[in-house]
């Protein structure tokens, strides 16, 4: 059921969410989102509508940040350990993204280089797994 206290307030329930929700399903930072969204709930539908056809805000904010610290481990190529590990505990920009990469301090470049390897390994144990799956099967 959805509380509604006007037509363009909806208040979290069953169908609606929190704005720091509907934040993090859409990878943004929301203090750098629009006042309106972040007093507001959202419907399923809404954020449906925003995933399928963002407004400019979203794809500018998406675009050049700032970015939530899931995203930014992302772009960095690490693990949100790595980053917390690191103290970064704000959310940076595209632009700060790119510099750390252009310029990578020593912890990036090991947490960069960690990341790959342990991808690496899960990868090979995937296939491993696969593999022996497919053997069993063509000895049943």
């Amino acid at each position: 059921m959805v509380c509604v206290t006007d037509t363009n307030h909806l208040a979290p329930s069953g169908t609606a969410m929190k704005s720091v929700t509907a934040a993090k399903k859409l990878g943004i930072h929301l203090p750098a989102a629009p006042q309106e969204f972040q007093d507001n709930a959202l419907t399923h539908r809404q954020l449906r509508d925003l995933l399928n056809n963002p407004p400019e805000w979203l794809q500018e904010l998406r675009r050049t940040g700032p970015h939530p610290r899931q995203v930014v481990a992302q772009k960095l190529g690490i693990s949100m350990t790595s980053l917390k590990a690191s103290e970064i505990d704000h959310a940076l920009t595209t632009a700060e993204i790119k510099e750390l990469l252009a310029n990578q301090p020593e912890w990036l470049a090991a947490a960069r280089k960690s990341f790959a390897d342990h991808r690496a390994e899960q990868a090979q144990a995937k296939d491993k797994a696969q593999a022996k799956d497919t053997a069993a099967e063509k000895n049943t």
